[in-house]
């Protein structure tokens, strides 16, 4: 039977990671909700389920703080422990004998983060809204009484309700790739901060494939002249140059899969909720919000909008409507300043790592050491990265 008007409570257009975890979240607080799979979206599904593990989606890894995790665990998709890697340990090493590390133990938590595999994770979701009945997957967006705006980066919705998305390009690029290792990387992600042309450049290795795995995902933050040029390599002469990068601390390393590449940028919208001919709208995830990948906070801000929103729609009186103003904009008031915060963070450590004056390298290099000995700083800068706020 064709179902009437308003027949949704809430639609949702984007059905990614943040559209699908909003969906079940709001779902399992008895809403109807109406999620709209986008062409891209349905299409990535499909290579997901096709047998090459070769897809371009596979080098994407996220690193989720406890408080994703939660979430994800609540709604039953937390991937398993091959999919879903606890890191242990964070290794920091300057361009000259500075380092520092930070550890689980220290901070009295199970893991600093999880790197978590991208495909694991959205084919949990895809499976989880199949189950869920109050979710209707559609193909255009019906009247709904608010409309979440889930849709990244480039957004279209977000442009037709005329916000502003203000982007500031770094002068990086990255490039992203999956190595096999000589050595486990014993659930340890490591960051150089290295010099190249008088360049500084930031290398990221994150662990991947379960606890005793020796797969890291890498992201490498590069000119972008070197990104055409580490592009361009054959695999030997890349991994030659990603040795000389990781002062080969894990041994001789092999390429899985492509290297993919993206320009950098850190990018806010002006208004994150408002009022259309529809109806209310609002705005979360990249849509809303994009950082620098070197903070890994991504998601765990879109996750952590999903976390917001939807408590804040449960927890409205019952006369009150989910698209009322009331409960949107105090939503983009406390995210908005959490953005802030973390997208900060992410621009103060590009700020420290990119001048290469001399002075500054001496006095990043004693920085890190200095870092090292300072408790308290040390134990609050792993906190906030690990999601807690206190």
């Amino acid at each position: 039977m064709p179902r009437m008007a308003q027949a949704f409570d809430i639609c949702i257009r984007g059905a990614g990671i943040v559209g699908r975890s909003l969906a079940l979240q709001l779902a399992s607080k008895r809403l109807r909700v109406a999620l709209v799979e986008t062409q891209s979206e349905v299409m990535s599904a499909n290579k997901a389920h096709a047998p090459s593990a070769d897809s371009h989606s596979d080098v994407r890894a996220y690193a989720l703080n406890q408080t994703s995790r939660e979430l994800l665990e609540g709604l039953r998709c937390w991937p398993d422990n091959t999919h879903a890697t606890p890191v242990l340990q964070m290794e920091i090493f300057g361009d000259g004998q500075g380092s520092t590390r930070f550890h689980a133990a220290d901070q009295s938590t199970p893991a600093l983060n999880w790197i978590v595999d991208v495909p694991a994770l959205e084919k949990n979701l895809r499976e989880a809204v199949g189950f869920q009945s109050r979710i209707e997957v559609v193909k255009s967006p019906p009247p709904a009484a608010l409309t979440v705006v889930c849709e990244g980066k480039a957004s279209r919705t977000r442009e037709e309700f005329g916000v502003e998305y203000t982007t500031t390009h770094y002068p990086q690029w990255a490039l992203a790739a999956r190595v096999q290792c000589e050595k486990p990387h014993a659930q340890t992600a490591r960051q150089w901060f290295n010099q190249h042309d008088g360049l500084g450049e930031i290398l990221a290795f994150l662990p991947i494939g379960g606890a005793a795995g020796n797969t890291c995902a890498l992201v490498w933050s590069v000119s972008p002249e070197r990104v055409k040029a580490l592009q361009g390599f054959e695999s030997s002469e890349f991994l030659q140059a990603l040795g000389v990068a990781s002062h080969n601390m894990l041994g001789e390393m092999q390429l899985i899969g492509e290297r993919n590449v993206w320009p950098l940028m850190h990018a806010c919208a002006d208004r994150w909720c408002g009022m259309g001919v529809q109806g209310s709208w609002v705005l979360a995830g990249d849509a809303a919000h994009a950082v620098h990948p070197l903070a890994g906070q991504g998601l765990n801000l879109g996750l952590g909008d999903v976390a917001d929103l939807a408590s804040r729609i449960d927890a409205r009186q019952f006369w009150r409507n989910v698209g009322d103003m009331r409960l949107l904009r105090p939503y983009e008031r406390a995210r908005k300043a959490e953005f802030t915060l973390i997208g900060s963070t992410g621009d103060a450590l590009q700020q420290i790592f990119y001048p290469n004056h001399p002075a500054i390298q001496a006095l990043r290099n004693w920085g890190l050491q200095a870092f090292d000995y300072s408790g308290p700083l040390k134990s609050w800068i792993a906190k906030r990265a690990m999601g807690h706020h206190h």
